[in-house]
């Protein structure tokens, strides 16, 4: 058991962790238990405390993530063919910057102050997914210094960097939604300050349930991360 601590700064709503960045947290840590046959899948079982000491666990069975008795997130290894879907095809970088200018997020966000696409976090990734036509968001992405170690992006943000991607394929004024399931591959890292290009897909609904896609690509078009998403709806005061 490690102790483990979420920043303002890596909010989602005003009073809990962005739900990619806290994935990442236990995603990473069961990615480093297993051999390349298996993918972690983390749920998400409640809005993930900031600022304080979480317990963070991990063994090739599955990892946890607690605040004192309560279990905030799980994972549990599933088999890589669960993401054999989730790869979307790129677009180039100039069509990815296009469509920022239409990112639903810049008027109306649910959380402005969201690490990954909100507006007004300075600190945070500042992505803004915008539509591309047949259910798909793309944005580009500069990783910023202080993301990465020894200049590689640490893969705690690539799982960040999937998130929103998947939840702008949402009408999230009409259907305001949290992130509850995150399964996650990572396949390199890129360098700090390189351009990426990041996409989201829809895949469909159930009753309060979305379903989504999200890939990350360099600015050669490889394929460095791959995601699945289950999105909840939610009532956005509740969070804020």
């Amino acid at each position: 058991m490690t102790s483990v601590w979420v920043d303002q700064r890596f909010r989602g709503p005003e009073r809990s962790g962005n739900g990619g960045y806290v994935a990442g947290l236990v995603g990473t840590r069961l990615a480093a238990e297993l051999n390349g046959a298996f993918v972690p899948q983390v749920k998400l079982r409640m809005p993930p405390p900031l600022q304080k000491d979480l317990g963070l666990s991990a063994g090739n069975a599955g990892a946890q993530l607690t605040d004192g008795d309560e279990l905030v997130a799980d994972a549990v290894p599933v088999d890589s063919d669960f993401l054999a879907d989730a790869t979307i095809e790129p677009v180039p970088a100039e069509e990815a910057r296009a469509a920022e200018a239409a990112y639903r997020g810049l008027q109306g966000h649910p959380f402005p102050n969201c690490f990954v696409c909100g507006p007004e976090n300075q600190g945070g990734l500042r992505l803004k997914p915008g539509p591309v036509g047949d259910g798909r968001t793309a944005c580009t992405w500069k990783p910023a210094a202080d993301l990465a170690t020894d200049g590689l992006v640490d893969e705690l943000f690539l799982w960040a960097a999937l998130d929103c991607p998947g939840g702008w394929t949402i009408d999230l004024e009409g259907r305001p939604s949290v992130l509850g399931q995150l399964t996650a591959c990572i396949d390199a890292r890129p360098q700090a300050g390189e351009e990426c290009v990041a996409l989201g897909r829809y895949l469909g609904e159930d009753s309060r349930k979305t379903f989504t896609a999200s890939t990350l690509y360099d600015a050669e078009g490889r394929v460095l991360a791959r995601a699945k998403h289950t999105w909840i709806t939610v009532d956005p005061a509740a969070f804020n």
